[in-house]
């Protein structure tokens, strides 16, 4: 049954070919949060797989990747064009041209990455499996970095419910796992032909084991990590995270930033504050130059715990006239309100805090204010008073695998990520970025703090577990104990993504080898 489900995949032609191989990639997007549709992946990379076989030449590969891959992004990132109807009379128009423009260049990666081992494919060798998950892996982890970056939602967050499979994350990170899963996802095609029945079928039980093998020995991990402390560890310290639900269409009205800011103070100041470390705010929560305003500053004295601090996100402006500039930072006030830390955003969206070649682009960033942000110098270890050091991110910041930490200037002891999803509304994004935020958590062994203005606001543990969170437009306070990191860094925390990396080169080559294997097979061809 799939060796002719293989064959009329291939004897596809024209717009027939297209359209699955579009929709293909479309459907390949329900494996990710918040639908986590892991088995779907067993059709769909057979799908690329097959129709791969057909191409000539590495134009034809780079064109099926990106056809895929602008099914799968639009699928993913659908989201961002909610942040365009926040102001329809403006942007509403953009809607469509922003979720399927960002898919036509993120769909550049998995284009790339099928051009570039289109010379070592070899249609219908059994091997081949191998040098797609490898190809699927090089396209992701290009994403992390190329044209700006945008490593959102990787293919292994498909298994963010199973937290025994998660904890592989902290030896070879997201990107490894999602290695992993390419690989899974491929063994369907094994069973096409080529192979005697029982090899096929070996082959095919020990790539399905791969999942219950990670499974268990997370689990082990999980249990021998759980069991190593006493359980009467005093937390880190103790938060209250402020989630009050503000539109985005109403927080930057002037009419309303007063009443926001009060709402803010309000909601900060309700019963058990004296109980607390810190109270954390979202990201840009107060609308005013801090830096620059020190009455506004005496107003949010009123939300600082007694001893304590309160750490909230606000725009910060420098110099005058042709020497102004803009940032989105994170603030520190001691309960004078005085600003007794800083940190800016490093890592800055496109179109929303700076229009790239702008002096070329007949656009404006959709954001509040007139000029672009400008960049701060990266990740960095903050030290606020006496509370443990922390690695501030803000926004998107937090999605950047092997970049959320820089331990140069001192270990980090939890991970703070200030964000607004109120842009996308009820969609899969704030899903998406929470989870994506519990990742991190695994790979660098440390708890990461959550507080977004419209939510999801939480505390994820070092080792992945949700430990309290106020959902999606839920408005209301956490009181919350940040857990310790764990005792001993993770593997990944050292390494970062080379080990994702030698096993990607470790699948590539093999498959290559097992390839030439059968050069002289009339079985196996490169067409």
């Amino acid at each position: 049954m799939i060796a002719r489900l293989a064959t009329r995949v291939r004897a596809l032609t024209g717009w027939r070919a297209h359209g699955l191989v579009l929709v293909a990639g479309l459907i390949g997007a329900l494996a990710l949060p918040p639908v986590y549709g892991s088995p779907i992946l067993l059709a769909v990379f057979p799908v690329l797989i097959w129709r791969m076989d057909t191409t000539r030449g590495w134009r034809g590969a780079f064109a099926l990747g990106w056809l895929f891959g602008l099914g799968y992004f639009m699928g993913m990132t659908h989201w961002v064009g909610a942040a365009m109807l926040v102001d329809i009379a403006a942007h509403g128009w953009l809607a469509p041209i922003a979720v399927v423009g960002l898919a036509a260049i993120l769909g550049l990666f998995p284009a790339v990455a099928l051009a570039l081992v289109r010379p070592v494919w070899w249609a219908g060798h059994p091997a081949r499996v191998l040098v797609m998950a490898a190809a699927w892996g090089l396209g992701e982890w290009i994403r992390t970095w190329g044209l700006t970056g945008f490593p959102w939602a990787p293919l292994g967050m498909t298994w963010m419910p199973f937290e025994g499979i998660l904890q592989s994350a902290s030896w070879f990170g997201v990107l490894g796992l999602s290695l992993v899963t390419a690989l899974v996802a491929c063994v369907p095609v094994l069973l096409e032909g080529g192979l005697s029945k029982r090899t096929a079928l070996i082959l095919v039980l020990l790539a399905l084991s791969l999942p219950l093998d990670l499974e268990g020995l997370g689990w082990a991990r999980l249990v021998r990590l759980e069991g190593a402390g006493t359980g009467d560890e005093a937390p880190l310290l103790i938060a209250r995270l402020v989630q009050p639900s503000i539109a985005q269409k109403e927080k930057w009205n002037r009419e309303l930033m007063v009443g926001n800011l009060r709402r803010y103070i309000a909601m900060s100041r309700l019963p058990g504050m004296d109980k607390v470390d810190v109270v954390i705010w979202g990201e840009t929560a107060v609308p005013y130059a801090i830096d620059r305003m020190a009455d506004v500053r005496a107003a949010l004295a009123q939300a600082v715990p007694p001893g304590g601090y309160l750490i909230t996100g606000a725009p910060r402006v420098t110099g005058e006239g042709e020497t102004r500039a803009f940032w989105n930072s994170l603030f520190a006030l001691d309960g004078t309100g005085a600003v007794v830390a800083m940190f800016d955003k490093f890592h800055l969206v496109p179109f929303g805090e700076y229009v790239p070649l702008g002096d070329y682009l007949p656009l404006g960033k959709i954001t509040a204010g007139a000029g672009d942000f400008s960049p701060g110098p990266g990740p960095r270890t903050v030290t606020i008073g006496d509370l443990p050091p922390l690695s501030p991110l803000i926004c998107y910041e937090v999605i950047f695998p092997g970049a959320v930490v820089n331990r140069g200037d001192g270990d980090p002891q939890w991970l703070l990520n200030l964000t607004n999803d109120g842009w996308y509304g009820r969609t899969s994004g704030p899903y998406q970025h929470f989870e994506i935020a519990r990742m991190r958590a695994i790979e660098e062994g440390l708890p990461i703090v959550r507080v977004a203005n419209t939510g999801i606001s939480g505390v994820v543990s070092p080792l992945g577990r949700v430990l309290s969170r106020l959902g999606l437009y839920e408005e209301g306070i956490l009181d919350v104990a940040i857990p310790r990191p764990l005792q001993d860094r993770t593997l990944f925390s050292y390494f970062g993504n080379r080990i994702f990396l030698a096993l990607m080169v470790i699948f590539g080559g093999l498959g290559i080898f097992l390839s030439r294997k059968n050069f002289s097979s009339t079985r196996f061809s490169r067409t």
